[in-house]
C-alpha cells in the first residue's frame, strides 16, 4: 500500500505505526495537524451543528483519516454520516473506528468479511492524571499500576484508559451497550514502554459476550507523546 493519499487534497496518510496494532486485514490512516474545514464533504458538514472550533477540526481530521483508509478499499469521497447514537455510519461492507486527541487523528478500517468489529483509541500519555485513576481502574488494575516503578505509572494508567476505550469502540456496534470503566478489567499480558499486549475481562455480564469470548486480546503502542490501543474481533469463517 502506498502511504500517500490518492486524493491530493487529503493530507491524511497511511500509518505503519498504528497498523501494527491490528491484524493484516486492517488499514489505518492518521493525521498530525488540524483538519481543514474546507475539506469536509457537504453531507458530513451538516453534522457539525454548534460544535466549538476544536471539535470541528477533530471531526474533519477523523473524516479525512477515514476517507484515506477507505480509499484502499476502492472508495473515494464517501461521506461518513453520523447515526442517532453519534456513531459513524460506515459503508455496508466495511467496519471502522475513529480516534482523536491533541495533535493526532486516526481511523482504522477493515473489510467486514474478515473483521467483525474494530476499536482504535489514542491518548496523550499523562493526560490521565492520578486523581482519575480510581475512577478508571478496577482494584486489580490499581494494584498492578502501583506495583510498577513510579516513572512508569502514568504511562500504564494511560494504556489502561486507552485499552478500555478501544474495547468499548469495538464492542458497541455489535452490542449497542454503554459500558462503565469498572465493567472492564485490563491486564497487561506483555508490558513494555514501546509496544505490548493486553487482555480485557468483563466484571459483569455484557451483551458483547454473545459475539466474543473473554478475555478479548488487544495491542498497545507508545509513540511520540501518545499511547494507542487497538482491538479487533475477527469475523466467523464462512
Amino acid at each position: 500500500m502506498s502511504t500517500q493519499s490518492p486524493n491530493p487534497s487529503n493530507p491524511a496518510y497511511l500509518s505503519d505505526v498504528l497498523r501494527s496494532l491490528f491484524p493484516a486485514a486492517v488499514v489505518v490512516a492518521e493525521l498530525r495537524k488540524p483538519g481543514d474545514l474546507k475539506l469536509l464533504l457537504p453531507a458530513e458538514a451538516e453534522y457539525l451543528g454548534r460544535a466549538i472550533e476544536k471539535r470541528r477540526r477533530e471531526f474533519v481530521g477523523g473524516r479525512l483519516c477515514a476517507r484515506r483508509a477507505m480509499a484502499e478499499f476502492g472508495l473515494s469521497d464517501f461521506p461518513l454520516r453520523v447515526a442517532a447514537d453519534r456513531q459513524p455510519v460506515w459503508p455496508e461492507f466495511l467496519v471502522g473506528s475513529i480516534t482523536h486527541t491533541a495533535g493526532l487523528c486516526a481511523a482504522a478500517v477493515a473489510d467486514r468479511r474478515y473483521v467483525a468489529a474494530i476499536g482504535l483509541d489514542s491518548e496523550v500519555v499523562g493526560h490521565v492524571v492520578p486523581e482519575l485513576w480510581n475512577t478508571i481502574c478496577h482494584a486489580a488494575e490499581s494494584a498492578w499500576l502501583y506495583s510498577l516503578p513510579v516513572a512508569e505509572q502514568a504511562a500504564a494508567a494511560s494504556m489502561i484508559f486507552s485499552a478500555k476505550e478501544a474495547f468499548y469502540k469495538c464492542q458497541y456496534p455489535l452490542s449497542c451497550e454503554w459500558l462503565d470503566f469498572h465493567d472492564l478489567r485490563v491486564e497487561a499480558t506483555r508490558w513494555s514502554l514501546v509496544q505490548g499486549a493486553f487482555a480485557v475481562q468483563s466484571t459483569r455480564s455484557l451483551k458483547i459476550s454473545e459475539h466474543a469470548d473473554f478475555p478479548v486480546e488487544g495491542q498497545y503502542r507508545f509513540h511520540d507523546e501518545y499511547v494507542s490501543a487497538g482491538v479487533a474481533l475477527l469475523s466467523a469463517a464462512p
